[in-house]
């Protein structure tokens, strides 16, 4: 049974269409595994054994039948812990909202449900998703599956490692300025940033509601297409046949590379000869405008997540880690003229960005600069805290300010990551696009 949880949540789904599999001991593995595990609490903040089991054996029932939900019925995942769950506390790893207990499922997750996925519990994020680093003293900073001295990544820091450390066949998590795809690359596994508008954010605790976003963290891109199937209730994209003769890809020269550090450009250099091995046209390129957007993402985030929770933050300060407190007040320095503004103008650089992109299957960069700082340094330091944190995210970011479908992949070397940016709402030609990187990256 310990196979199973290193398994693809697509093989696993299919060994139970086959009765290979019973979804009741797949999920009891799961969870005897996740009560056994050093690092239990490091990464679930709390387990949903009951509603699991059911679950799982509602699906077994189904399975035996021969009427199965889905291609993912009876396979358990794990829930970033800002997705509401009916009876079960859901914190957004914030001390403001400890014992908030949900009425209701979010959207998503009730899609799921209806789709036969198990949910095995919710995972430790970072405090109202608002850092990409993984970290939060104020509740549990789960390990680096390479090395647990490193930051794991975040927000979905717990996402992430549920799935590396095989304690879930898949994590769902949350994207607004890179949180999906920075812990994904950080423990070797794929993302998916869905569009803006994609995923009911309906149940989801918000941090930006303009640039929220649902996505999974998979081993596989076949996963990622599952998941968001199951998330929405619709269809997979069609992965059959993908190829990347006669595609074409932009490797975005400005921004993206600036400050790298030897590894992940390493990691991308050799990720993009495989591509070229397989037939990729890659072109180098920049979008000058970009410069300016990224300019903009400090007062757009930081406003609106500033506004969302200014009355919580101000009431009780002390609940929240200060480098993360400070973030959500420099939203309080800018006016509304300038929010607004700043909408208007970044607005007018995607369309730029979409007009120079149109002719390629994706845009590539590095999914981050920089490798996974230690953890314990960034604590004891508030500036190489912030510094790391801005630099680690700047990549994924230009995905979220783009309003754009993103992936990120493995590129072979540990904790590095390739990012495919596509076209907003996308995802299926660009799922398609990355299940054929990820073979030639194999």
């Amino acid at each position: 049974m310990a196979e199973w949880r290193q398994m693809s949540a697509g093989d696993l789904g299919r060994a139970i269409g086959r009765g290979e599999i019973d979804p009741q001991e797949l999920t009891a593995a799961f969870l005897d595994a996740i009560r056994n595990h050093d690092y239990r609490d490091r990464i679930y903040a709390r387990l949903t054994e009951d509603r699991a089991l059911e679950e799982a054996a509602a699906s077994a029932k189904r399975a035996k039948a021969g009427l199965r939900l889905s291609p993912l019925d009876g396979v358990p995942i794990s829930w970033k812990d800002l997705f509401d769950t009916a009876g079960v506390a859901t914190e957004a790893g914030s001390r403001f909202l400890e014992g908030r207990v949900p009425a209701t499922d979010a959207e998503v997750l009730r899609s799921a449900t209806a789709q036969g996925l198990v949910c095995l519990g919710k995972t430790h994020m970072t405090e109202l998703a608002f850092s990409g680093l993984g970290l939060n003293p104020m509740t549990a900073t789960p390990p680096n599956v390479n090395d647990p001295a490193l930051a794991p990544g975040g927000s979905s820091s717990g996402a992430a490692t549920s799935v590396a450390f095989g304690l879930a066949a898949a994590g769902i998590g949350s994207d607004t300025g890179g949180s999906v795809r920075l812990p994904a690359a950080w423990n070797d596994l794929v993302g998916l940033k869905t569009t803006s508008g994609r995923l009911s954010l309906k149940g989801v605790v918000p941090l930006i509601e303009s640039l929220d976003t649902v996505g999974p963290l998979t081993r596989t891109v076949e996963d990622a297409a599952l998941l968001l199937a199951a998330l929405e209730g619709g269809k997979p994209a069609d992965l059959k046949g993908a190829t990347l003769k006669g595609a074409r890809f932009l490797v975005l020269e400005n921004v993206a590379h600036d400050d790298i550090r030897p590894e992940p450009l390493a990691g991308f250099t050799h990720a993009l000869q495989r591509l070229k091995d397989a037939g990729a046209e890659i072109v180098q390129g920049a979008v000058p405008e970009l410069g300016d957007a990224m300019g903009l993402s400090g007062m757009i985030y930081a406003t609106e997540a500033y506004a969302i929770w200014q009355r919580e933050i101000e009431a009780e300060p002390d609940k929240m880690y200060g480098p993360v407190c400070e973030r959500f007040r420099a939203g309080a320095t800018y006016s509304g003229a300038d929010f607004v503004a700043g909408w208007r103008w970044l607005r007018a650089i995607r369309a730029v960005w979409a007009e120079r992109t149109a002719s390629y299957d994706a845009v590539l960069l590095p999914s981050s600069p920089i490798l996974p700082p230690n953890a314990e340094r960034l604590l004891s330091d508030d500036d190489y805290f912030t510094t790391e944190n801005l630099l680690g995210l700047r990549n994924a970011r230009i995905g979220n300010l783009m309003g754009v479908s993103a992936l990120t992949l493995p590129t072979g070397l540990p904790m590095t990551g390739i990012m495919l940016l596509g076209r907003p709402m996308g995802e299926e030609r660009l799922l398609r696009t990355g299940a054929a990187a990820e073979a030639a990256l194999l």
